[in-house]
């Protein structure tokens, strides 16, 4: 297991002036799904993160957040394909992360065939703070990849101008590749507030790296060693 940190600066956003946070944390979960990844690979990704939620410790995590957690799920691949596949949901109980996982185990998957663009990958990710409904103390987007961007922009300016605005990037890696994704994410993604990097021993690893990488983002004030 691999983990890297590349900033420990501030965690939350600066509120104008007569505005409060009606959640703690807006999570955008963005999953790979291009060609690399085969159709066994896809379902190993989206049960591990359906477990993930329904993990004791990732559930306690959630209702210990003041305000509960607004998390989607996006699914990406090459420069014109990337698709919100689960909308915002907001969590705060047991029973609101259960619904949450069934959502995200029973997805379709959107693509099969592209190529992997990172960086349209963020600014899809990104634009969906728009469309969130709650304001969130913290916002996050959680790209889960296995290789490097081979089309469209290169993430790392688009990477750097979230980070400016507050928005913390962090990435888990599927490891196995021939080229080890690892050093492109850290160059590339990997910005803002708090930011890390948490490897997966190949997808069967995914549900473990997952795990963990939810509960350092859920509660960063606390190591996700439990």
């Amino acid at each position: 297991m691999r983990r890297l940190t590349v900033s420990a600066a501030l965690l939350a956003l600066a509120l104008p002036a007569g505005m409060a946070d009606a959640c703690g944390l807006e999570l955008v979960l963005a999953m790979d799904v291009s060609r690399s990844v085969i159709n066994s690979e896809f379902d190993l990704q989206m049960g591990g993160l359906a477990t993930a939620f329904r993990d004791p410790a990732v559930v306690e995590a959630i209702a210990w957040t003041d305000g509960g957690i607004m998390a989607t799920v996006t699914q990406w691949s090459g420069a014109q394909s990337q698709i919100q596949s689960v909308p915002w949901t907001h969590l705060a109980t047991p029973e609101d992360a259960e619904r949450f996982a069934r959502m995200i185990e029973t997805q379709d998957r959107a693509f099969f065939a592209a190529f992997t663009a990172i960086g349209e990958a963020l600014a899809h990710a990104a634009s969906l703070t728009a469309s969130n409904p709650l304001r969130c103390a913290r916002r996050v987007i959680d790209v889960s990849g296995d290789g490097a961007s081979n089309r469209g922009r290169l993430p790392r300016p688009l990477a750097e101008a979230l980070a400016a605005q507050g928005i913390t990037i962090n990435a888990l890696v599927i490891e196995g590749a021939k080229d080890d994704p690892v050093a492109f994410y850290m160059r590339q993604v990997v910005r803002g507030p708090g930011a890390f990097l948490e490897a997966a021993d190949g997808f069967e690893d995914y549900a473990r790296a997952i795990r963990e990488k939810l509960l350092r983002e859920i509660r960063p004030q606390i190591a996700s060693t439990q």
